[in-house]
């Protein structure tokens, strides 16, 4: 048998190299045929109310799934911005029947959701469980439970959220970014402030409800396993009752025109350890425009993914950024926009801005290699068909050619429009969207780091505060009076926060905190200890998980533990640790060298900048010049190859036994930001040896 099979596997051996011989490897294969679009018309039918209803039936799961879109033009609220997210935060917690908690228990029990929004809604369950489900997502829309109370807890979320984001350089780039290029009186340009919201009355709330939520411009797609005829009764059923609101004629207003000449539009965050770039330009292009496919080649060849110039430039080859990208979008209204851009350390700030532009410019004027157009029309090509497997993009489709005004066999012909997009094609779009020479170079940044490189690259430079507002040039350093000194500074620290005796009877700090991790869905809490000269220990807790982290030093060895694995210190990090005196280092110096190097502003406030050098090891602490206390250090590390520099914030200074403690601190190391909130403070009260073990 052995022997047989060998025979056998012989022969087929054989005729491999036999077939592999006939064919002529010098050739590339001819190309199969394109491949044929056909795509599922959803079912389609309208309520005498205006709602349109497309179905795609889809029996391989026993699940459904509702979307409800209210295509309204957009709409700016002015002096009332805002008004749009307290409503839209209010819906899909209760009807006018159904209390907020027992909506909500419902349906959990039957495993489903339900989301209500102002722009529309969704919602998903079992196919036997849809009828009631829909039920629910109609009387959720329709008689929304709207109470004041909940509207006064919705307000004070907005504001508290808007505050947490004052400092938060993405924030600032988004409104500014939107509000340059729009304009401020655009519905995209128009940004929700403090005073905004205030404005905003429950009675305005409802009223915008009333006028903006209604069928007169809605859609309703319902997806999966349903029968057209039951499913159009059950809609019948539970939104006939929804009442058209006057047709209230808008104009979109006209986008603000482009800048005349590419600048640098730049906005001050001291804080930022980062500088946020985006080269910006408004564009007139919609989806049913002839330009559209050649378009969306030109921004994935430039800034789409990880083989595009951008990245390939800023991160792979310079190595300034974890990521580098642009987008173009089409729009409707004639307010589409091109962005290109990353978020890079300060000190290559101008160098990224160069190479972001030489890399826009590159596209434009050079022709793109065949190979690359290739590789992005095979990219669209394979997600488009990967797409036409989930009935989602069946809908969502049908959805678009409503929507943009589209031809009916827009996508039918879509691979046939990608495959037939030229490297002219792809140059003349470039020029004619990425309009470099009329750009704005939004830059949010440290302006005392890296504003005198950006003025070295000859664009002109423009300056706005965190609201668009336009500004002189920030002023970054002062003249230092007379007899101030590093030293001098350090004293009156030490004097401002309780004196020398005070601090030197302190043997050990237990702090509570609640944590707050930018962008994490929990919030944590913090028990953190240390005892002269140098032991210290953190744990970290979220409710329901238990210990998630702990950090330990004990005078000479340390560690680091998270999710159950345990990290020892690193040579370094023990040598950092042990060279440490006491819980104050400004009462231990030597053999510290201290340099004042300016006066500079830490938020809104003078703030002395003093260099500290120990070793090879150089930081920076920063004392505000009226109280004394320490508001910042800045320091750099390595980890995994990259220079990661550390910003901590001390504010809100309260008396802990005599002496001064802050109790807010913010981390911002990279892009994680971390904000500690001391509840409880003690001093020399509740550590022992053991809890650095």
């Amino acid at each position: 048998m052995k022997t047989k099979l060998s025979a056998f596997i012989l022969l087929f051996l054989l005729s491999v190299i036999n077939v592999n011989a006939q064919l002529d490897r010098s050739k590339q294969p001819e190309a199969g045929p394109e491949p044929s679009i056909s795509l599922e018309v959803p079912n389609e039918f309208q309520l005498k109310n205006g709602l349109k209803v497309l179905v795609v039936e889809n029996h391989k799961l026993p699940r459904v799934t509702y979307s409800l879109t209210i295509d309204n033009k957009p709409t700016a609220t002015g002096e009332k911005a805002g008004v749009e997210s307290l409503i839209g935060s209010m819906l899909g917690n209760g009807t006018k029947t159904i209390s907020k908690d027992d909506f909500n228990e419902e349906i959990d029990f039957l495993g489903a959701s339900v989301n209500i929004g102002i722009n529309g809604g969704g919602a998903r369950s079992l196919s036997k469980y849809s009828e009631r489900i829909l039920e629910l997502m109609a009387d959720a829309a329709i008689n929304p439970l709207l109470t004041e109370e909940e509207f006064d807890k919705e307000k004070e979320k907005l504001i508290e959220n808007l505050k947490s984001q004052e400092k938060s350089i993405d924030a600032i780039s988004g409104r500014v970014g939107s509000a340059l290029l729009y304009g401020t009186q655009h519905p995209y340009g128009e940004f929700v402030t403090e005073e905004s919201v205030n404005n905003v009355t429950f009675g305005n709330a409802v009223a915008f409800y009333e006028e903006q939520f209604n069928p007169n411009n809605a859609y309703l797609i319902i997806i999966g396993d349903v029968d057209l005829k039951t499913v159009k009764k059950q809609v019948k059923k539970y939104f006939s009752d929804w009442e058209q609101s006057i047709d209230v004629s808008i104009t979109v207003p006209v986008v603000s025109p482009n800048a005349q000449y590419t600048q640098i539009n730049f906005v001050d965050l001291p804080n930022a350890s980062q500088s946020s770039i985006a080269i910006k330009n408004s564009l007139d292009l919609k989806m049913g425009d002839e330009d559209y496919h050649a378009s969306l080649m030109a921004n994935d060849i430039l800034g789409s993914g990880f083989s595009g110039y951008l990245f390939q430039n800023l991160r792979e080859d310079k190595g300034y950024t974890y990521g580098a990208g642009s987008s173009l979008r089409s729009n409707r209204y004639g307010a589409g926009s091109f962005s290109a851009g990353a978020k890079v350390r300060n000190m290559v700030t101008d160098s990224a801005v160069v190479e972001t532009m030489k890399e826009i410019n590159r596209l434009r004027t050079e022709t793109v290699d065949p190979q690359v157009l290739k590789d992005a029309k095979a990219k669209y090509v394979g997600n488009f068909i990967m797409g036409l497997e989930s009935p989602q993009t069946v809908a969502s489709y049908a959805l678009n050619i409503k929507r943009n005004n589209l031809p009916e066999d827009f996508y039918t012909n879509y691979l046939q429009k990608i495959n037939a997009v030229t490297a002219d094609d792809v140059k003349r779009v470039a020029n004619k969207y990425m309009k470099s020479e009329n750009a704005r170079i939004i830059i949010i940044g440290k302006g005392s780091e890296v504003l005198e490189n950006l003025e070295k690259t000859g664009i002109p430079i423009m300056y706005y505060d965190k609201y668009a507002n336009k500004v002189e040039k920030p002023v970054f350093s002062k003249e230092i009076p007379a007899g101030v000194t590093a030293e001098t500074i350090m004293s009156n620290y030490i004097k401002a926060v309780g004196g020398k005796d005070n601090l030197n009877t302190v043997k050990s700090v237990v702090s509570n905190a609640d944590v707050t991790i930018q962008g994490a869905p929990f919030k944590p809490t913090a028990i953190m200890k240390a005892m002269a000269p140098n032991k210290v220990s953190m744990e970290m807790t979220i409710e329901g998980m238990g210990t998630v982290m702990k950090q330990k030093f004990d005078g000479a060895t340390g560690y680091q533990e998270q999710q159950g694995q345990q990290t020892p210190m690193t040579e370094d990090q023990l040598s950092e640790k042990q060279s440490e005196k006491g819980l104050f280092p400004e009462l231990y110096l030597d053999p510290v060298s201290l340099e004042l190097e300016a006066i500079v502003p830490v938020d809104g406030a003078d703030a002395y900048k003093v260099k500290v050098t120990k070793g090879d090891k150089v930081s920076h602490r920063f004392y505000n010049t009226e109280s004394g206390f320490l508001v910042r250090t800045v320091s750099t590390s390595e980890a995994q190859g990259q220079q990661i520099t550390s910003t901590e914030e001390f504010s809100n200074y309260k008396d802990v036994s005599g002496v001064m403690m802050p109790f807010t601190q913010k981390i911002t190391a990279g892009p994680q930001v971390v904000t500690f909130n001391f509840t409880d403070i003690k001093l020399n009260d509740g550590v022992t040896e053991a809890d650095f073990k």
